[in-house]
């Protein structure tokens, strides 16, 4: 015979201020929980999108990030002449051979951060038509003119249309700004691929990113890389897979601090719903013996105080996950290990991220519950009836 959730309940609802409290321990460490997967999800989506499937990267090998990758324009122009890459209808390849350099700025609210500049080549915007003008106009080919990011123009002071911004012994004006729309360009600042080579005395490319000619022609464009013997130092990937690498470390990294804090925290709010069945047992023994007498058998009971504690730590947990959900208003920006530059990104939540938040808020209900339980349920009938 089971105890009815009616019982359950009722007890819940008399024990307003312990269940209370309880409540709001497992919320906030589930809100700490899932703040922290959402951030690191967060960093991986805006890099995600920041990439397309029909793009392909190429980068030297070994190479740590864009920054750190070489491509001399001999080399380039190999590239370039493989099969596989889409064309404009004047046989220019949708492609766009690009430096990218790091700069520092000075944030709006204080303090100085890297900022990724990227030079890019005639096709870019065609490349990444997800890439818009949101206000002002294009940077002019061969003039040391910029357009900024969305993120850079709200973060970066010095970065709005008409300032100066100077780096590599020159002043670059900043024409326009571009959004894309929540992706890592919103974070970079664009200008002529040539200039930016010019002003770096540099003559090699980062790297090089082109349009398939058809969706499905990556295997076959990369059977053509691999038989060319000059390419073997370098490697091909689609944009959406390179840029997700790039993800995986910030990404990780999040993860691995954000847990190591959550669940110091978690043990203190397993404690406290422990603390709160004992004390429920403590109070309710006289119930619990008249339970027995009336012939529910032990396992009933257990379950009964169990199905308790895991209600209450449901409960904190859809009430943490709640607030969490809230933080996807809102935007934050961090020092990226892919680029070692600033990247802003939004908090996002997903179904999984959702799922596992209330399966550890349910964690903390059973280990916080059990031995309570079993106490609950070991009591002598005898007993319990006389201590009234």
């Amino acid at each position: 015979m089971k105890i009815p959730l009616t019982y359950i309940l009722r007890n819940l609802v008399t024990r307003r201020l312990t269940t209370g409290i309880t409540v709001l321990g497992v919320a906030l460490v589930v809100f700490v929980f899932a703040a922290v997967l959402m951030m690191a999800y967060g960093v991986q989506r805006t890099l995600i999108l920041t990439g397309s499937d029909e793009n392909v990267l190429i980068s030297r090998k070994a190479s740590n990030g864009e920054i750190s990758s070489i491509i001399d324009r001999e080399t380039a122009s190999i590239i370039l002449t493989l099969p596989h890459i889409a064309r404009t209808p004047e046989g220019a390849p949708i492609a766009s051979s690009e430096p990218v350099v790091v700069i520092n700025l000075n944030k709006v609210d204080g303090g100085i951060s890297n900022v990724t500049v990227r030079g890019v080549s005639l096709q870019a915007f065609a490349l990444r038509p997800q890439v818009r003008l949101k206000s002002g106009r294009m940077f002019n080919w061969g003039a040391r003119e910029l357009v900024a990011g969305s993120a850079i123009e709200r973060r970066f002071a010095g970065s709005k249309i008409g300032d100066k911004v100077r780096f590599a012994g020159d002043e670059w004006t900043i024409v326009g700004t571009v959004d894309a729309g929540g992706a890592g360009f919103d974070s970079e600042v664009w200008g002529d691929s040539n200039q930016l080579l010019d002003a770096f005395n540099r003559t090699a490319y980062s790297t090089i990113t082109f349009k398939l000619d058809r969706p499905d022609a990556y295997r076959d464009f990369v059977a053509a890389f691999e038989r060319e013997p000059r390419l073997q130092q370098f490697e091909p990937k689609t944009e959406r897979r390179y840029f997700e690498e790039q993800s995986e470390l910030m990404a990780m990294f999040i993860r691995v601090l954000g847990i190591f804090i959550t669940v110091i925290f978690s043990a203190g709010a397993t404690i406290g719903a422990m603390i709160t069945m004992y004390a429920a047992v403590a109070n309710r023994t006289v119930e619990v013996g008249t339970l027995r007498a009336l012939g529910f058998r032990r396992r009933s009971v257990l379950a009964a105080f169990l199905t308790e504690s895991l209600l209450l730590s449901g409960i904190g947990g859809g009430v943490g996950l709640l607030f969490a959900s809230s933080l996807q208003f809102f935007t934050v920006s961090t020092l990226n290990f892919g680029s070692f530059a600033e990247l802003e990104f939004s908090f996002a939540l997903s179904p999984t991220i959702a799922l596992s938040s209330l399966l550890f808020a349910l964690v903390m209900g059973l280990l916080g519950g059990f031995l309570p339980s079993v106490r609950a349920a070991r009591l002598n009938i005898v007993n319990a009836l006389r201590s009234s």
